[in-house]
């Protein structure tokens, strides 16, 4: 019994402890069912974010599409949100917008085909996808496109016409695509596959003899192939030795002689493109000098097709290059002369460049030229309007171009006409224009002169025998700030002589005599010419008169005018002269009250004057032969006396014993020296170990070097600046080209050595201080931006001929720099697309080179004392850490300049000679001390 219930209490514990792992399994089974649940609801909730994200991100595009339908980069990103998202209706949409506005690229076509292939697949009409198709192969010549095109096209052989279709497809892919060297190869190979598939369809079984009209058509099929493997054996293209293989072991009866002969001359013609499409193989986008050099060669060469393929390959790749269209649409216009061909270029010319004014224009010019309807000329004009041109001008010379074309058509033998109607209406709304839409966003009309005033009064006076309208519209045009101008009364006076009558003639020139300010003596003379030649001795009276009243006033303004600035002149002297007195006086005081224990100072010649006061860290970079001698003869030299309170170097300053040694070698030679074969080194680090070796390393590779003067100071240190002469004037240009290198962290400055006192006009800014449009301005660049960098990023907006990074004289960057394209067209481009632009962190502003006119201060030869005003505050008025540490006796007004030129201005208060009376230390002294 105890042995039975024993075991019945053992099996009762085996059973509960396996009721309890049920329960705890149960527990983990539920906890996990609970746990992947959660999961499975945060996947969905951080999906339903991610579309809840995507969606607001697609509204904010739809919504800035709607206020600039012109923002390229805002429908790719659309289409993109919208094929994730799967939105197929949306993004069919989108596409068509895109497209309507814009040429695809091949990638967005290839998309857009597949997914619309795939949304047909189970309609009967495949007639949409063929108009996608055709839509397509227009924008660019792609063969991908075109092979896509084809075998779609392969799907429809069992529709009524479909094995037709086929060919004709093909044909037209070979046609435009067949002469890609690299790419149409495949073309010609689908072509012919898919002949073979239909010679294979009419063969008769093994064994069995076929029919005379199966034999009919298998000659028929075989024929076509033959003609195919014909036509592209003529044709050079890549690996075309394959095809031959191929097509020799096809044939039956070999290669026949006359295609062995077209074969050749495909191999020659091969040979000779080869070099150049290895060329565009290897070169790096956008491959503009490579395709012009290809394009250079098929025009030399003159097959029409190829030289039309060559633009067409080039096109597709540089797309946004107006210039390349211009010599695309050009070539057409001149010389192919083929209707839909030349306006669906020039269609693709604008909507891929619509901000180049001379693309339209030469699209307008073609309509007319091929009778295009007026509808269609018109609203290619109005597309043109809001194309969006960078200048005025450009608004000026489309409408000129639209209203030649609307004077065209104008009948003017009748009185009255519709077109006669509606070109003075166009004048009217192109002034308007002008004055509103162009004014407003340029702040100017583009047409200062009234070129279109001027060609409307033509036509009225001309063609509409309307010289009274002519008349007001030349008022009009005079009331417009052209009344000073003596040119625009001659075209008046002009227009009156031709239409008009001898009284508005004597009119027009007596206006012009009272109003010209630019050239009125030959307004006077050309009055009285007439007067000599129409008029009565009364009216020679009155011209006589006139025109002596008029010249008498002028010259009369001119003699005041000239008195003020003698005046005025010889006041500045007078004060100049005055200053260097009081300050010479002050400098001798100085001198007197220190006894003869004081240091000797130098003689302060004119040289002295300007470095004490405009003088930074660093010298001047163009010092003439005067400057540097007088600057030497101040230096510390073996063999000579030193000043008083000289202390010579201790022995272990080794660079100061070379600099002493050298200096003291160079001043002992001064016979050697030569302007003419020097160059002046500067702005290099004081610090700068054994500066004669350094230097001598340098220029070593620009030619035999005679000597190399590093100036050096009073107690044997380097100043940053020498000079280095070569044997030979031609090794000069050479050295030059190393301005601004780089040695040991800072920008060398390398410049001619010139005397400007006698070269006072020597332009030292080596810059373009005016507008360069065919260079751009870029700030907010990163710190760490390099040339390499930066080029990478302008070359895909054309040829970049050279880029310049701003720095500080220390080498450091400014974050600013200069970008020369190629020609002010794709300058223009690269200001449209990079402006705005992020750089890392950075966003940079870009704009065309215009640099503001340089300060005064900064160019040489100016004295600082003569320019400084009595106070200069900042931004915000005079703040207590501005206070002015220079001395209440140096302060003065600033003297007018007679004279600013790029790197050179002229006091008015110079003397004859053009320099003014140097200062001595005792001018200084009294300056000094005078308060």
């Amino acid at each position: 019994m105890a042995a039975s219930s024993s075991a019945e209490q053992t099996q009762l514990h085996d059973m509960e402890e396996e009721e309890e792992g049920m329960e705890e399994r149960a527990m983990e089974s539920d906890e996990e069912d609970r746990m992947g649940g959660e999961n499975s609801d945060e996947e969905e909730d951080d999906s339903s974010e991610d579309e809840k994200e995507n969606e607001a991100e697609i509204q904010r595009l739809e919504e800035q599409l709607s206020i600039n339908a012109f923002d390229y980069n805002c429908h790719v990103d659309l289409i993109k949100l919208l094929k994730q998202e799967g939105e197929l209706l949306r993004l069919r949409k989108a596409r068509q917008k895109m497209s309507e506005l814009f040429p695809l690229t091949e990638e967005i076509w290839l998309d857009w085909l597949k997914d619309e292939i795939r949304l047909t697949e189970e309609e009967p009409n495949r007639e949409k996808v063929y108009e996608l198709f055709e839509q397509a192969v227009k924008d660019y010549i792609c063969p991908d496109i075109w092979l896509e095109f084809a075998q779609y096209s392969i799907g429809g052989m069992g529709l009524p016409g479909g094995m037709e279709k086929v060919r004709s497809i093909f044909e037209r892919a070979v046609t435009a695509v067949g002469l890609h060297m690299t790419k149409g190869q495949t073309v010609w190979e689908a072509y012919r596959e898919f002949e073979n598939a239909i010679l294979s369809t009419v063969q008769p079984p093994p064994g069995r003899v076929p029919s005379c009209k199966e034999q009919e058509l298998l000659n028929v099929q075989l024929e076509r192939i033959h003609t195919l493997f014909r036509r592209q054996l003529a044709v050079p293209l890549m690996e075309m030795e394959a095809t031959y293989a191929e097509y020799d072991e096809w044939s039956e009866h070999g290669v026949a002689e006359t295609v062995m002969i077209q074969y050749k001359k495909a191999l020659q013609q091969l040979a000779k493109c080869k070099p150049l499409e290895e060329a565009l193989i290897l070169a790096e986008p956008p491959k503009l000098a490579e395709y012009q050099a290809f394009i250079d060669f098929e025009l030399k060469e003159g097959d029409p097709a190829r030289i039309q393929i060559i633009f067409e390959r080039a096109l597709s790749e540089n797309c946004l290059v107006p210039d390349m269209w211009v010599k695309y649409t050009t070539y057409l216009d001149r010389q192919l002369k083929f209707k839909d061909l030349v306006l669906s270029s020039h269609e693709r010319a604008v909507r891929n460049c619509p901000w180049t004014m001379g693309l339209w224009k030469s699209y307008l010019l073609a309509l007319e030229r091929y009778e295009a309807d007026h509808a269609t000329v018109s609203d290619v004009f109005e597309k043109a309007l809001i194309a969006g041109f960078i200048q005025a001008t450009d608004y000026v010379e489309i409408w000129q171009a639209f209203l030649d074309y609307l004077r065209r058509r104008v009948d003017f033998s009748k009185e009255s006409s519709k077109e006669l109607e509606e070109l003075r209406g166009s004048f009217s709304r192109s002034l308007d224009y002008m004055k509103q839409d162009v004014e407003e966003r340029f702040g100017e009309s583009g047409d200062p002169s009234c070129i279109i005033m001027q060609i409307w009064a033509r036509i009225e006076a001309l063609h509409c025998k309307n010289i009274q309208k002519a008349r007001e519209l030349w008022d009009s045009i005079m009331t417009k700030g052209n009344a000073k101008y003596a040119n625009m009364w001659l075209e008046y006076y002009n227009l009156e002589r031709s239409y008009g009558d001898t009284a508005h003639c004597r009119k027009a020139l007596h206006r012009a005599v009272q109003c010209t300010s630019d050239y009125p003596e030959h307004v006077c003379e050309v009055l009285l010419t007439f007067e000599r030649v129409e008029g009565s001795l009364e009216d020679w009276d009155v011209a006589v008169q006139k025109t002596e009243t008029r010249l008498n006033r002028v010259n009369e303004q001119r003699a005041k005018a000239a008195v003020k600035e003698a005046n005025h002149a010889r006041q500045e002297e007078d004060r100049a002269d005055q200053r260097q007195k009081t300050k010479a006086d002050k400098k001798a005081q100085k001198k007197g009250q220190k006894g003869t224990g004081a240091v000797l100072k130098r003689k302060a010649t004119q040289d002295d004057y300007h470095n004490d006061w405009n003088e930074d860290s660093a010298p001047k970079r163009h010092r003439g032969s005067r400057d540097r001698a007088t600057e030497e003869n101040m230096e510390t030299e073996t063999g000579r006396n030193p000043p008083p309170g000289y202390k010579p170097a201790p022995p272990g300053n080794k660079r100061a014993q070379q600099g002493s040694a050298a200096q003291s070698q160079n001043d002992d030679k001064p016979e050697l020296r030569n302007d003419n074969c020097s160059v002046f080194i500067s702005n290099l680090a004081y610090t700068l170990e054994e500066p004669e070796a350094k230097l001598r390393t340098q220029f070593e590779s620009c030619g035999p070097i005679a000597q190399v003067r590093p100036v050096f100071g009073t107690k044997g240190t380097f100043k940053g600046y020498g000079y280095v002469q070569f044997e030979s004037t031609v090794s000069v240009p050479e050295a030059l080209k190393l301005d601004r290198r780089e040695v040991e962290g800072r920008p060398m400055f390398v410049s001619p050595c010139v005397d400007k006192s006698k070269n006072p006009d020597f332009k030292i800014f080596k810059y373009n201080t005016t507008m360069e449009r065919q260079k751009i301005f870029i700030s907010g660049l990163p710190f760490s931006c390099t040339k390499e960098q930066l080029e990478e990023i302008c070359k895909s907006h054309g040829t970049v001929k050279d880029i310049r990074l701003v720095t500080y004289r220390s080498g450091k960057p400014k974050g600013l720099a200069y970008v020369e394209f190629a020609d002010d067209t794709q300058a223009s481009q690269a200001v449209l697309k990079m402006d705005g632009l992020d750089i890392g962190e950075n966003k940079i502003c870009v704009a065309i080179s215009n640099p503001p006119r340089r300060n005064v201060m900064d160019r040489p030869g100016m004295d600082r004392m003569d320019l400084m005003p009595r106070q200069v505050f900042g931004a915000r008025g005079r703040g207590r850490t501005q206070l002015s540490l220079l001395p209440r006796s140096l302060h003065r007004q600033s003297e007018p300049l007679s004279k600013v030129k790029n790197g050179t201005v002229e006091a008015a208060g110079t003397s004859s000679a053009g320099e003014t009376k140097p200062l001595s230390n005792s001018d200084f002294a009294k300056m000094l001390l005078s308060k």
